[in-house]
């Protein structure tokens, strides 16, 4: 589970603030997996994505023609550990509190082992894993003018969440795959270090501190709870994930301008961080070894 709670904001919060358009969101999450057929399967079935395009030895899966994850087939790669930096979950935001509640509904009746549920204030959420144990998360988010601020900082909690009420928002209509709109809303990552994890991604990425506490923190572009998060709860003092092993990759960022582009170009360089530019996309990697790449969109 996300288990935010308590710690300090760097973001001065509004609700005014408009986040449909943040300057930076998600793009597609790549894993790299053993069983790409079952894993495939897994996310086909029980989260409801839709396959966007194959070619040899990657699947890409996501909602209507946007893709929002990549499987990489690697048989032979050595399995990351339950304690390696890397993958907390992906995110998949659903558009609506009726879509979570019909996919609630098709996790019932499908009975997905499901490992855990939470009203996080700013959205309700439910987590669980996938055939090679990455992380899932598939959430809703509340109205903006609902979430929790105390000092005017924004306070995300665990709750317990009302599934019956979530089901009943779901309606009687059958659950037919994500729906169009669907995205990948944040990425949860296991570090080593929380503050080397909030160094990078504020100095190089441009990022807020939304929320943090001792073993975990929240960050986000343009007032949103959070796009990105990072905690030890599992993998204190891990080194860099092993590149080769299964679990994440890398995940896109992407920039909704060429300003907002711009200006995490400027914030890299000035940071000193390693990065490589292919044509409009920037390759770089964070703290704990999972690769960035930032480009527009």
């Amino acid at each position: 589970m996300d288990g935010a709670g308590g710690g300090t904001a760097g973001f001065a919060w509004s609700a005014a603030m408009s986040l449909p358009h943040t300057p930076l969101r998600i793009g597609a999450v790549s894993l790299t997996v053993r069983d790409l057929s079952r894993v495939a399967d897994f996310y086909r079935e029980a989260i409801g994505l839709s396959e966007t395009g194959r070619d040899a030895g990657t699947v890409h899966l996501g909602a209507g023609s946007t893709t929002l994850l990549e499987l990489i087939e690697a048989p032979s790669a050595p399995l990351s550990g339950r304690r390696s930096a890397g993958l907390f979950h992906t995110a998949f935001l659903l558009p609506d509190r009726a879509a979570l509640g019909r996919w609630l509904r098709h996790a019932a009746t499908s009975r997905l082992p499901l490992q855990g549920a939470s009203d996080h204030g700013v959205s309700e959420a439910i987590y669980l894993a996938d055939p090679e144990g990455n992380g899932i998360e598939v959430y809703a988010d509340r109205p903006q003018a609902e979430w929790p601020v105390l000092g005017g900082a924004l306070q995300m909690v665990s709750d317990p969440l009302d599934a019956d009420d979530l089901l009943a928002a779901g309606g009687d209509a059958a659950f037919a795959g994500v729906p169009d709109g669907t995205t990948v809303g944040h990425v949860h990552l296991q570090v080593g270090d929380v503050p080397a994890a909030d160094r990078f991604y504020t100095a190089a990425l441009g990022l807020d501190v939304m929320q943090r506490s001792p073993s975990a923190t929240f960050l986000s572009s343009g007032g949103y709870h959070h796009h990105v998060a990072g905690n030890i709860w599992n993998s204190r003092g891990a080194p860099p994930r092993d590149p080769a092993a299964t679990g994440l990759r890398s995940f896109e960022l992407l920039a909704r301008d060429e300003a907002a582009f711009a200006g995490v170009e400027a914030a890299i360089l000035a940071a000193g961080v390693t990065a490589v530019r292919q044509g409009e996309t920037i390759h770089l990697t964070d703290p704990a070894g999972v690769g960035i790449a930032l480009r527009r969109g």
